[in-house]
Order: structure tokens, then sequence, then C-alpha cells
């Protein structure tokens, strides 16, 4: 497998932070390394991200038929950090669209020559299903395995991360955490305060993505009430997180276009047990007072009854519906 194109690698890291939910702008040359990027998050905040990144070939060694590898060409020793954000050491495997993370605190310092960092593909593979996925080599260091939903989380958490996963009763939690598995209280207790928040760090993300992937996958990737795909659909909780009995589960979910996720998180908007998307009276009246109601009526013009998913199994909960109405507040009758 060769090497592919500049503007491919880095049009890959693009649409990985867009799926994580961040957007970016490269500022550097598509040729140099790092490649430098500015992230902004869903608040607008930015953060000036570094990316060491190369294809993942197979190792070419015999006896080791699922090891892969970057060769880290045209770099120098030490690599040099960025002074006000995250630096990552990646590789990217083109026939998945999928991600590797290698330690950069062992291989920021290395002999001349095109050194090569391994991973399993078997872990590549594995993170498809789970987000992250973690391989452990003989003398500790981890490898991680990215989805490309999970390429902002894991580029905010590398260093804790990949440290974390040096011990072996954390690296074990830190798989559980990735696959969805249960980790009892005494389990987690028994972790140092830093390994413990990232085992916890780990599966709260973990879930997210795992929430994100069946909510858009049910709606076909389409805005509920447009229809919109454009790579731009959220998953929102019908019940928020925060309110007692909130549960990541799809029929806790629905997909919307950002427009209409803030409009629902706000209460502007919500859904009835009809499964019609409405606009709250009291919030419209409110807008009204503050006279800023432009475009109210062509906002309401929009909303109808949801499109659902196919699989009934996966339609909105009538009783979430109506925990969540109730939350917000909303005077449904």
């Amino acid at each position: 497998m060769a090497a592919i194109q500049p503007q491919q690698l880095i049009q890959s890291i693009k649409d990985a932070v867009q799926e994580s939910g961040y957007s970016s702008i490269l500022v550097s040359s598509e040729r140099s390394h790092p490649r430098k990027f500015v992230v902004t998050s869903p608040d607008e905040s930015e953060i000036l991200t570094w990316i060491y990144i190369w294809t993942l070939t197979p190792g070419g060694r015999p006896h080791l038929e699922n090891e892969y590898r970057i060769q880290m060409t045209t770099v120098r020793s030490p690599l040099e950090i960025n002074p006000s954000g995250p630096t990552v050491l990646m590789g990217y495997e083109p026939s998945l669209n999928m991600f590797a993370g290698f330690d950069l605190g062992r291989h920021q310092v290395f002999t001349t020559g095109s050194p090569s960092v391994q991973i399993d593909i078997r872990t590549i593979r594995k993170a498809i299903q789970d987000g992250l996925s973690f391989d452990r080599k003989d003398n500790g260091e981890i490898a991680i395995g990215i989805r490309p939903d999970q390429f902002i989380s894991y580029i905010l958490n590398a260093a804790s991360l990949h440290k974390a996963g040096f011990s072996i009763p954390t690296f074990n939690l830190l798989e559980k955490a990735a696959s969805l598995q249960t980790i009892s209280v005494r389990d987690i207790n028994s972790l140092p305060a830093e390994r413990k928040h990232t085992v916890q760090m780990i599966d709260r993300i973990s879930r997210a993505a795992n929430f994100r992937q069946q909510v858009l996958r049910a709606y076909g990737f389409r805005c509920s009430v447009t229809q919109m795909q454009l790579r731009l659909i959220d998953a929102a909780h019908i019940l928020p997180v925060q309110a007692p009995g909130s549960i990541d589960d799809v029929r806790n979910g629905i997909a919307l276009s950002p427009t209409y996720h803030r409009a629902y998180d706000n209460g502007l908007i919500y859904l009835d047990q009809s499964y019609i998307m409405r606009v709250n009276p009291a919030k419209e009246k409110e807008l009204i007072a503050l006279h800023l109601d432009g475009g109210i009526n062509a906002f309401k013009d929009s909303l109808n009854k949801i499109i659902l998913p196919p699989d009934k199994n996966q339609w909105p909960n009538v009783s979430l519906i109506q925990k969540a109405n109730s939350f917000r507040g909303i005077p449904v009758k």
C-alpha cells in the first residue's frame, strides 16, 4: 500500500474533525510537518492543533502479518511541540478510513533515518465498532485505534490516554470503557485519581459517541424536521442528559440540524406525543415581547410531523417525550 497524497490526507483530517462535531482550517502547508489546524469547537472556542501524520502501511515483516506502521519521513529529531495547544503523532489507514494514535512522548526524539512506529491492524478494526481501541506493546507502549467521530476526543486527551494505558489494570479498564462494558465501583475506585478520571472520561465519551452513531444511523443521517443531510446533523437527546431518567438510547434521541437542535434545547420547539414538532407558545410570546420574532412564521411553517426511523423500535419513546416537555416546563395540552 503506497502513501496517499497530502491533499487526501488533509481532507481525511478535516472530515474527521467535522464528524467529531468541530470544524477546522489548515493554517500550514499541506506537505509540511506538522500539519497545523485551527480547530473550532461547538461553543466557538479555537484550538491550535499540530498533527504529525503519515499513511499507515503494512510493516513488511512476514512473521508479523498484522503489523502496520507509519514511517516518519521528512522530519528531524526532536519533533517540535506546539507551545499553545495539543500536538499528536498519528497514522491514517485509507481503505478503512481509520486513524491510529501513537505516544508522542516516546517518539519525539529518535535516531537519524526514517524511524517507524507500529500498531496491530486488528486494533484499528476493533475501533470501527468501539470508537477507540487500545494496543499494548511488549514494552508497555500504548497505540490507539481511532474512529473518525472520536478524532477530537483523542486529540484532546492523547497525553493522558497513552500515560494511563501503561498500567495494565488501567489498560484493561480503558478497553472495557471503550467497548461499553460495565466497570465495577470496586475496580474504578482501585485506581489513582488521575487514572480513575481518564477511565471515567473514556466511558463518558464512548457512550456519547455510541449514542450519536445509533441516532444518526437510525435517521439515515437526515434531520428529522428538514430531511437535510450535508454532514451537518446532530444527535439530540429528547430528555436532556442532566434530567433524571435520561438514557443514552436511540429511543431518547432525535436527529436534528444545528438550528433546530439549538431551538429544541432552548425550548423554542418541542416534540409532542404524536411526533409533531411544534413551537412553544410561551417562548413565542417572549420573543414577540422582545421584538425578536423575525422569521417566526416561516420557522413555524417548516414544522410538522417528524420523519421517523424505518424501524419502529427506534422511534422516540413517548414516555421520554412527556418527561422532556415537563422538564423544560412546556405547557403541553
